[in-house]
């Protein structure tokens, strides 16, 4: 397929593709699709190689946010039935980390739901950065905690921290669509303080709120000019309680089509599957591990994921390998001008959010929340007896979405 061959070429040499070229990948066929994944797989190992890197959540305050985001379990006038809890301790969070970091995550991600962080906010984090460093050796460590004010993303650096999370989640001209109590362009205020503080930015979308084709090349390209060094995708996990939990558009075929085509726009980037890929993925998570090179270890934010020794089997039987902690993300020519410190990490978390982080969630940070996730006791039980389904846009999979009953917040031992 020209196309195809065409945006390899570009991929290699890190050339934007055309908006004609990107909208041209989402409307390839299912036919097509094995195709459309071995081309972008060339680019995704051209810079990454067969590496992942595993990326841990530690939800530090969950619910309870002021915000509208309708995507989020966390939401103002959610009725969604998640864990409900203030700010975790230094030595619980550190403790929750180190759970994810001993599975073999890199990355730990702080996410806090809220509409930001208060001064006073801030020197808790920097407590947290400060108690997860002193006893994980070489460990990253990204915040997430909504929409920063003057001098937080300064402060947040001189604690330690390595990187910031705040998606786009979706394009400019239908951001008011999705939340009404902040701005697209605070979001994008927020991604360039973090920027300009010297912290690895992060930055992504969510993918199946009932956006075009149009909506989500312009937030890919949105997010290629702000250039951070890792960009989450999240596919909604329609929550109920929230005003999407009737969005199930998605099938594992239009999934890796979005993947491929964030691929072709950002070829140098981590690019990370978040919220959402075992719900809508399913058994295809991973013929996408040819197009991302990067996940969230475990559980989310407020919903339960994958196990982690799954994760684990999965990478390894698709053959790939877990990125070492001695390793470094990104090319030689973007972790040289990664946030300053980061050189041997990319940016950003991922996980659906209030704050904002990256991982769908309340908070935002990439792995898009509020949903729960297939591969958790409840959910893997309950699709083993459920019959077996089409892959078919608009069928709800509400038998794969289990709300986190374990680990930060709880007396359970986390997933990882």
């Amino acid at each position: 397929m020209d196309l195809l061959n065409t945006l390899v070429d570009k991929g290699l040499r890190r050339e934007l593709p055309t908006r004609e070229e990107a909208l041209a990948v989402l409307a390839t066929s299912d036919d097509d699709v094995l195709d459309v994944v071995a081309a972008a797989g060339k680019v995704r190992r051209h810079w990454f190689g067969r590496r992942v890197k595993l990326n841990y959540l530690v939800n530090l305050k969950s619910g309870l946010c002021p915000e509208d985001c309708s995507y989020c379990s966390q939401r103002l006038g959610s009725t969604a039935g998640i864990l409900k809890y203030t700010w975790l301790k230094p030595d619980e969070a550190s403790k929750a980390a180190a759970a994810g970091l001993a599975g073999g995550a890199k990355r730990v991600c702080l996410v806090a739901s809220g509409r930001g962080p208060t001064d006073r906010d801030v020197d808790r984090v920097a407590g947290t950065i400060k108690a997860i460093k002193e006893q994980n050796e070489g460990v990253e460590v990204c915040a997430c905690l909504g929409l920063l004010s003057d001098g937080q993303a300064e402060r947040l650096r001189e604690a330690g921290a390595d990187a910031y999370n705040h998606n786009l989640n979706t394009s400019e001209s239908t951001y008011g669509d999705i939340t009404t109590t902040h701005t697209y362009a605070d979001r994008v205020d927020t991604v360039t303080k973090a920027h300009a503080a010297g912290l690895s930015a992060c930055s992504g979308l969510i993918a199946g709120m009932g956006e075009s084709d149009e909506d989500l090349v312009d937030v890919v390209y949105s997010l290629r000019e702000l250039d951070p060094d890792s960009v989450p995708v999240n596919f909604l996990i329609p929550v109920e309680g929230t005003p999407l939990a009737k969005e199930w558009n998605l099938t594992p075929q239009r999934c890796l089509r979005i993947l491929a085509m964030v691929r072709f726009v950002c070829p140098d980037v981590e690019v990370r599957i978040a919220g959402g890929r075992e719900v809508h993925l399913r058994t295809m998570q991973p013929l996408a591990l040819n197009l991302a090179n990067s996940i969230f270890l475990g559980d989310y934010l407020t919903t339960e994921g994958q196990a982690g020794r799954a994760d684990l089997e999965m990478i390894a039987d698709a053959g790939f390998e877990v990125e070492g902690a001695e390793q470094v993300t990104l090319p030689e020519h973007r972790a040289a001008t990664a946030g300053a410190g980061c050189g041997s990490h990319d940016g950003g978390c991922g996980a659906q959010e209030s704050a904002g982080c990256g991982a769908h969630e309340g908070s935002g940070c990439g792995s898009h929340e509020g949903g729960g996730v297939c591969g958790s006791a409840p959910a893997a039980a309950a699709a083993s007896a459920a019959p077996l389904a089409a892959s078919a846009a608009g069928e709800a999979r509400t038998d794969l979405v289990a709300v986190r009953r374990r680990g930060a917040g709880t007396d359970l031992a986390p997933n990882a």
